[in-house]
């Protein structure tokens, strides 16, 4: 690279590794305003307003007599106060925030580094797609938050599933670019070969979990079967009756969906102890390093899950829980990275 390519490329990576931090943040305050309850405070999308939060009583009576009119005060939170209220507006309040520093972080370095010229287009293409899925996640944001509004008392967990999915879409996007970045490779995600399929396998299982994991969110579903290894005192939950297959799909059950949650841990786990075993069979030498960063990660993930569990669901266990999902993530993109051709 020439000195001045050099340089715009050292501001590319800085952009980057903020945004993907910024990035991680929001994963953060996202699952913590979910975990308080707090994502349905604010009952208006508030495009293009809502930037600075209520700045008199007055308006911090709108806001408290819009949350009144929906089933989540209704029925779960008639006593609160309005103080009470400004709590899970903030949450709510700061997650939006945050979306929309987001959006034109990514948006404004983006267009000066597209008319520099000076960025490889097979880069800027793949910021491109980052900020597009930016966007959509706003939409899916909105159209998660109007299914609360209505009927029921949270979100549906469908939606809170597909809002994190794309979160982490797009964390790993900005994650793998880096790589590409510093590493000065041009390697491509979607290869499907023999020799990337069994490191594909295990990050398609991690985000299935993730997906579940939002189900077992979104549905509370933590507070069923609070005990490990059993669930009470069963491996399976004894609450369900299978006198129909249709029942193992029923992901509205909080006990099926806390018990493939459950199951599907077990698998990843067997699933990296076979890998394992055939990373170090081959002496793939080069991978030990990133297979080691891996297993602390996931036993650290593991322990943690358990702990949040048996614990009533404490709200920093909890978050700490989803915090390593993200590490997990990094990792197990890692350890495909160094693997992929």
């Amino acid at each position: 690279m020439y000195a001045n390519e050099k340089k715009i490329y050292k501001k590319f990576i800085n952009w980057l590794s903020t945004s993907l931090i910024l990035v991680f943040f929001i994963i953060v305050v996202g699952g913590l305003t979910r975990l308080t309850n707090s994502g349905l405070s604010i009952t208006e999308w508030e495009l293009l307003y809502g930037i600075l939060p209520p700045l008199n009583e007055n308006s911090w009576k709108l806001y408290f007599d819009e949350y009144k009119k929906i089933p989540q005060y209704r029925l779960m939170n008639f006593n609160m106060s309005l103080n009470d209220f400004k709590v899970i507006f903030y949450w709510e309040y700061f997650h939006r925030l945050l979306a929309r520093i987001i959006g034109l972080f990514f948006l404004c370095p983006l267009i000066y580094f597209y008319l520099s010229k000076k960025i490889k287009n097979y880069h800027l293409n793949i910021c491109f797609l980052v900020f597009f899925l930016i966007t959509i996640q706003g939409i899916v944001g909105w159209y998660m938050v109007k299914s609360g509004l209505v009927n029921v008392t949270t979100v549906s967990h469908y939606r809170l599933s597909i809002h994190l999915i794309i979160a982490f879409f797009i964390i790993s996007t900005i994650f793998w670019l880096i790589m590409n970045v510093i590493n000065d490779k041009k390697k491509k995600f979607f290869v499907f070969s023999r020799y990337n399929l069994p490191f594909l396998g295990l990050i398609l299982l991690i985000f299935i979990q993730i997906a579940l994991g939002a189900f077992v969110s979104g549905l509370d579903a933590g507070k069923i079967y609070q005990t490990w290894p059993m669930m009470g005192d069963t491996f399976f939950p004894n609450d369900l009756i299978l006198n129909n297959i249709r029942i193992l799909l029923d992901f509205d059950n909080h006990s099926l969906v806390q018990f493939y949650h459950r199951s599907l841990a077990y698998v990843i786990i067997l699933y990296i102890i076979f890998l394992s075993m055939y990373v170090y069979k081959n002496k793939l030498t080069y991978l030990y390093n990133p297979l080691k960063i891996f297993l602390t990660i996931l036993f650290l993930q593991a322990i943690l899950g358990i702990c949040t569990l048996v614990s009533g669901l404490n709200i920093f266990l909890a978050s700490m829980h989803q915090i390593t999902s993200v590490f997990l993530v990094f990792s197990s993109l890692n350890l495909y990275y160094y693997r992929a051709k």
